[in-house]
């Protein structure tokens, strides 16, 4: 089992739910997340003072899938939230090695 973190823009989220849910991703978590990377912010303007805005809003989508499914979920991914500018964000994949579904204490792909 794996689990895929992407880090998107927000106004991409439903877009790559969609395509998730298209590729046969059963569950999904979300979080409202600020971060930056190349992007590095931003200034905006105020009441007439400029600030900058160091984090960026982003949204991060966390799943476990079976080792199989993984390329065909970063492709998902990767094409519904595209956008070709800088700051689309990242997918990361790691290892999972146990999982427990807490309300019938099945394990491994059936608690998936």
């Amino acid at each position: 089992m794996k689990k895929i973190e992407a880090i998107i823009k927000p106004f991409k989220l439903d877009d790559v739910r969609e395509a998730l849910s298209e590729v046969g991703v059963t569950g999904m978590t979300t979080t409202e997340v600020k971060g930056f990377g190349r992007q590095k912010g931003h200034t905006e303007l105020y009441r007439g003072a400029e600030y900058v805005v160091d984090f960026l809003p982003k949204a991060r989508v966390d799943m476990v899938v079976s080792a199989d499914q993984v390329d065909t979920c970063i492709e998902a991914i990767t094409n519904a939230a595209r956008t070709g500018k800088i700051g689309d964000g990242k997918i990361f994949v790691s290892d999972v090695e146990r999982v427990v579904r807490i309300r019938t204490g099945e394990e491994g792909q059936s608690a998936i």
